[in-house]
This record gives C-alpha cells, sequence and structure tokens, in this order.
C-alpha cells in the first residue's frame, strides 16, 4: 500500500466518530495513583522541612545588604513554625464562647468562594470556546481578536474589580439587581476565557491538512467537520486549558473579593486575619492554607472532565 493510500485510510478512519482515532492512554492503576499521592505527600513534607531550615539558618531580622533586605526575616511573627500553624487549624477562630474551629471556618468560605468560582469558570469556558470557533471560522476575526484576547490579560485586577461593580451597581433587570458577588464572578471569568481561547484554537486547527482536505472532497460541511475531527482533535488541547482556567478563576475570585471588599470569601478572610497576624501569625496562614486548597480542588474537579474523554487523549499538550 502506497503512502498516499495509507494516510487517506487514517483520515476516513478519523472521519468516523465510531472508531478511536488512536488507543487511549492505559489506566495508572493502584501503583501509580499510589506512587502520585507518595510524591505529592512528600512534597508538602519537603515544603515544611525547607521552612524550618530556613528559619534555623537565617537570622530573625532577615540578611540586609546595603540597607536593603534580600531575605526575609524568620521571626515566629513573619514566620510562625509549621507544626504552630497545622495546631492554630484545630483551635476556635475567637475566644468567644462557642466560636466555630479554624479549619471549619476557612471551609467555609472556601465553600463560598468556590461557588463563585465556578460560575466564574463556566462563563470564562462559554466565552472561550466562543471566540475560538469564531477565530478558527474567520481568519480575518483570528488576525482582529487574538490580539485583544492577549492584551486583555494585560489589565491588573485591582483595577478592574472597583470598575466592574460600579457598572454592575447601575444594571438592573426587572426585580433582579446586580449583587457584588455576582462582580467577581465576572472577574473571575476575565481571567478563565483567556487559556480556553487560546488552548481551544490551538486544538481546533490541529487536524493535519490531509484530513480536512479528505472532508472537504466527501462535500463535509464546516460543522460536521467540526463535530467529527476538529473538536475531537482539540480534546489534548482543551483539557490543560480548562484545568488552568479554573485555576485562574479562583485566583480572580480571591482578588476581587479582597478588592471589592465581598465578605464570607477566602479572599475576605486573608485580609482580615492578616490585619491581626500581629498579636495571631499562626491565624493568618490558615486561610492561605484555605486558598491553596481551593486551587487544587478545582483543578482537580476539572480533571474529573478528562475520564469521559479518554478516548480522545492521545496525549495532552501544554496550554
Amino acid at each position: 500500500m502506497s503512502e498516499r493510500a495509507a494516510a487517506t485510510r487514517v483520515a476516513a478512519r478519523s472521519a468516523d466518530p465510531s472508531v478511536t482515532l488512536v488507543p487511549p492512554p492505559r489506566p495508572a492503576g493502584r501503583r501509580g495513583r499510589a506512587r502520585m499521592a507518595l510524591m505529592g505527600v512528600l512534597g508538602v513534607l519537603a515544603t515544611a522541612v525547607l521552612w524550618e531550615l530556613y528559619k534555623v539558618v537565617v537570622p530573625d531580622d532577615g540578611v540586609l545588604m546595603a540597607g536593603v533586605r534580600v531575605l526575609p526575616r524568620t521571626s515566629d511573627i513573619a514566620m510562625p513554625h509549621t507544626w504552630e500553624m497545622v495546631a492554630r487549624l484545630f483551635e476556635p477562630v475567637t475566644r468567644a464562647a462557642g466560636a466555630d474551629p479554624l479549619w471549619l471556618a476557612i471551609l467555609s468560605a472556601a465553600g463560598f468562594s468556590l461557588g463563585i468560582a465556578a460560575i466564574g469558570w463556566v462563563i470564562g469556558v462559554v466565552v472561550g470556546l466562543a471566540l475560538a470557533l469564531l477565530m478558527q471560522r474567520f481568519s480575518l476575526a483570528e488576525s482582529g481578536v487574538l490580539p485583544w484576547v492577549v492584551l486583555s490579560q494585560t489589565v491588573p485586577l485591582i483595577a478592574l474589580a472597583p470598575l466592574v461593580r460600579n457598572w454592575g451597581s447601575k444594571l438592573q433587570v426587572g426585580p433582579i439587581s446586580w449583587e457584588n458577588w455576582m462582580s467577581v464572578a465576572v472577574i473571575a471569568s476575565y481571567l478563565a476565557f483567556f487559556p480556553v481561547a487560546v488552548g481551544a484554537l490551538r486544538g481546533l486547527q490541529s487536524p493535519d491538512a490531509i484530513h480536512t482536505d479528505l472532508l472537504r472532497s466527501y462535500a463535509a460541511s464546516w460543522r460536521q467537520t467540526m463535530v467529527r475531527l476538529r473538536l475531537p482533535a482539540s480534546v489534548p488541547y482543551l483539557l490543560p486549558a480548562l484545568r488552568l482556567a479554573a485555576a485562574n478563576a479562583v485566583i480572580g475570585t480571591v482578588v476581587a473579593e479582597v478588592s471589592i471588599g465581598l465578605k464570607g470569601g477566602i479572599g475576605r478572610m486573608i485580609l482580615e486575619f492578616a490585619q491581626s497576624a500581629g498579636g495571631d501569625p499562626p491565624k493568618s496562614w490558615g486561610p492561605i492554607f484555605g486558598a491553596v486548597l481551593l486551587g487544587l480542588l478545582a483543578a482537580g474537579s476539572v480533571a474529573l472532565l478528562g475520564v469521559g474523554l479518554r478516548r480522545y487523549r492521545r496525549g495532552e499538550e501544554l496550554a
């Protein structure tokens, strides 16, 4: 069989949605999952060891060179011991009677922020996919829209969040009025749409020319080519972009909560606890751990989408 005939045969198989394009990746298995979990635990322990080692080596006032502090302070106020931060999680938030333990308050705030981040992620995914489809369909749209998509990420969120809140406060549709959490969701979607738009565009443009030419010879429409070829081919590019968008949505939510002053979220808790860090240093690190856990949970939840799309995951590309 000639090389051209073999390529045509491969292209014909890719046009059939009932045929798996490539063998799905082998599952990691129990040993593989246990190894990954062990590496994660070792990474956390290594971070704690490096933290304590830094406190031992560096003086309490840090390191100064020509009057400039090049290494941060290591005092117990600036850098509490790791065991003190962990122990503080199981103590009450305040000394008031009946106060919840710190870890429970952090989980409650993280859940509030997670809900807003999820809404922002959904909005960002919809907008990003719509832009990717538009840019793939029209080359003129790609030349005109893509630079603005990249340029949009240069705007600082600290300056943008108050503007979005101000604009949103003037909107009202019937009995529905604009709430502060909606502004936070918009900021989260602002960060989430970028990796989706870029990753989806790369994926939609990834099929080989011989595959697209074959479908064109079959008189396949743009929609048929999109469904049967381009969308399946974009999965290895889209999944990492969706995970990155989830992490970006969490970052946008935390930053917007701080900028707008929305109460109840992990961002507001970080700001409030930081103001009392001098009297209770380990307490201020609790919501920071909560924000880290929130980002991991968001990215891990999106990773579950890859289970249903396993047949199309030929090897994921960087977003």
